[in-house]
């Protein structure tokens, strides 16, 4: 297989899943090392291709529905209620973003979809023994979400209020 055939397999990958695929994943697939595909993601990015990486692999970027932002405030101890509560609503959580006081603004991709992708996100960060980036800014984070309408956007803004954690002027 050619390099050029192997980056097309790549996105060919990653078009057919909903779930993200991890560059040790998609090298077992092609017959390649991790960092071959990490090599080619970089390539295909650099040629347009709308590839995401989170926590748990790469994924395709969707820009299905509406995207809108939340300000959110809570403890470390608290990040899967915040995170349920969205999810639970239809949204995805595309991200998190925290604006730090030397660093200007941090964003990190999310992805989170579901129940079970909150739950291996909170896994792989007890793992690793990592905390929230809203450690940095006292709890003060916003996320960007997409939802498939305005109504969606209307529940997750009710159920972050309704337990404490919407930040609102």
């Amino acid at each position: 297989m050619t390099a050029k055939e192997r980056r097309e397999a790549i996105v060919t990958h990653l078009k057919g899943e909903k779930s993200p695929i991890s560059a040790t994943a998609l090298a077992g697939l092609l017959g390649v090392s991790r960092q071959v595909i990490v090599g080619d993601v970089a390539l295909l990015r650099a040629g347009g291709e709308q590839i995401v990486s989170t926590s748990r692999g790469y994924i395709m970027s969707t820009n299905e529905g509406m995207v809108r932002q939340v300000v959110c405030q809570h403890s470390a101890g608290n990040t899967r209620q915040e995170l349920y509560a969205m999810v639970d609503c239809g949204c995805t959580v595309l991200d998190v973003t925290v604006e730090h006081p030397v660093y200007g603004e941090i964003t990190a991709t999310l992805q989170l979809a579901c129940r079970y992708d909150v739950d291996e996100f909170m896994e792989k960060m007890r793992l690793s023994e990592a905390h929230p980036l809203s450690l940095l800014t006292e709890g003060i984070h916003a996320h960007r979400l997409s939802l498939p309408d305005e109504g969606s956007f209307e529940r997750v803004c009710r159920a972050l209020r309704d337990i404490g954690m919407l930040v609102e002027d």
